[in-house]
């Protein structure tokens, strides 16, 4: 039964933050998300001199990862509407984890061949894995926060990949250069397992929570938070009704536009997460310890990008914009704003590239409120679903981007082509939202 009793100041003054520890929960474990995503990345060089791979082979492993992860996300969805997300994240954490670990172990295999088959079914297996875990934080955001905290809070977990480079991304190198390549999927596996049960441990549903108390529950769900989480009804309806959903969803011209974006924003993302260090090395001529530090310099920026753009989405619903308004103006602003990384190719000096890189990257970091406009749009009997799709879509780039920049780079010897794909698809991003996306509302199946 909804709660309606207007808060006090005495009721504020009262009121529990456990919100705010699940979102540093689910911050810590997407931080692992993507770190675990990125290690290949940062260990790749290291791997092709010692399997002789070469710029296309590499591309197609960057890839599998992606294939897995696309194909996996409408079952995901359906399974976190089914299950909810506290079973469905932990068995997500705990698989991906142990399958990160398993990639330490390739080199054993005895020939090159076997070692490079295991890594690509390794590289699968975690994209399975970990499907789940993006549509979960849509959910649990959804059930945790009020709609004028929410872009705030989608901010924060999804600023997690940019953090995840500022941490990670240089202590992955050190590791790589001091103790070898193995090592850093050793820590990062561990590390994921110890984090999934933290996870079964801490997290709950707003109302059955034993930390919360009454005014943060009439808190969250006078704002629109979905404090009591899957009711039996709604999981019964999504066994049946899953396929006949998807179509309403893949059919609504707001959402396509929204799945449109996502795609391209991702270009950018996965770049990043692939090919970025490499472009480093072999096309500036750095070790992989400058490229470790050098690439943590426009994650810093990202991530102060994502929080600020969620942060002034949040501020311009509280001072009466619409929605519509309060997420388009960051995403268009920033997105145009990133397609500064095209400048790359026409500067010879790498600190001018670095700073290049910083600028685009801070503003895809403002300009990634998809995650929130999921959070806006999701129907309420759907959001593990809706959110599978939209994340299809967008990780549908992490099997497009390396592929395609793996070809430019064998067939050219250049970067540039890459970059200039990448830029292509921030400004594919802003006409998205500004054409095809019209009112940003949450949509009612039928």
């Amino acid at each position: 039964m909804p709660l309606s009793r207007t808060a006090t100041p005495a009721d504020v003054a009262t009121r529990t933050k456990v919100r705010y520890l699940i979102l540093a929960l689910i911050f810590i474990i997407t931080t692992l998300n993507y770190a675990d995503r990125a290690t290949l990345s940062v260990t790749g060089s290291a791997m092709r001199t010692e399997f002789g791979l070469d710029a296309i082979r590499m591309g197609y492993i960057f890839s599998a990862f992606s294939w897995a992860y696309v194909l996996s996300q409408v079952p995901a969805g359906w399974i976190l509407d089914r299950f909810g997300a506290r079973r469905v994240y932990a068995a997500s954490i705990f698989f991906w984890s142990l399958f990160t670990l398993l990639q330490s172990a390739i080199g054993v295999l005895g020939s090159a061949a076997a070692a490079i088959a295991a890594l690509f079914v390794l590289r699968f297996a975690m994209g399975v894995a970990e499907s789940p875990a993006f549509p979960a934080n849509a959910k649990v955001v959804a059930s945790w926060f009020p709609t004028h905290e929410r872009g705030t809070a989608s901010a924060i977990f999804n600023s997690a990949q940019y953090f995840a480079a500022v941490v990670f991304t240089p202590l992955m190198a050190w590791v790589t250069h001091a103790y070898g390549w193995h090592h850093v999927y050793l820590m990062m596996g561990v590390g994921g397992l110890v984090l999934a049960l933290v996870w079964l441990r801490v997290m709950k549903h707003p109302a059955t929570h034993p930390h919360v108390n009454r005014q943060e529950l009439e808190y969250i769900e006078q704002g629109g938070g979905l404090v009591y989480g899957h009711q039996p009804k709604a999981r019964e309806r999504a066994a049946g009704d899953g396929w006949q959903r998807v179509r309403q969803l893949l059919t609504n011209r707001m959402l396509m536009g929204v799945y449109l974006a996502q795609f391209c924003i991702n270009v950018l993302t996965y770049f990043f997460l692939t090919w970025f260090p490499i472009y480093l090395v072999q096309a500036r001529g750095m070790t992989i310890l400058q490229a470790g530090m050098v690439a943590s310099l426009p994650a810093v920026c990202g991530f102060l990008g994502g929080v600020l753009g969620r942060v002034i989405s949040d501020a311009l619903i509280r001072g009466g914009l619409s929605l519509t308004m309060a997420r388009k103006v960051p995403i268009v602003g920033g997105m145009a704003l990133s397609a500064c990384i095209v400048g790359c190719n026409y500067v010879h000096s790498d600190w001018i590239v670095v700073a290049l890189m910083s600028l685009a990257f801070f503003g895809k970091g403002v300009g990634a409120l998809g995650w929130a406009v999921v959070a806006d749009t999701a129907p309420k009997e759907a959001i593990g679903l809706s959110g599978s799709i939209f994340n299809m879509f967008g990780n549908a780039a992490g099997i497009v981007t390396p592929i395609v920049i793996g070809y430019l780079v064998a067939k050219t010897g250049s970067f540039d082509g890459a970059l200039a794909f990448v830029g292509v698809n921030a400004v594919v991003t802003v006409l998205s939202y500004l054409v095809i996306v019209k009112e940003i509302k949450r949509v009612e199946l039928v």
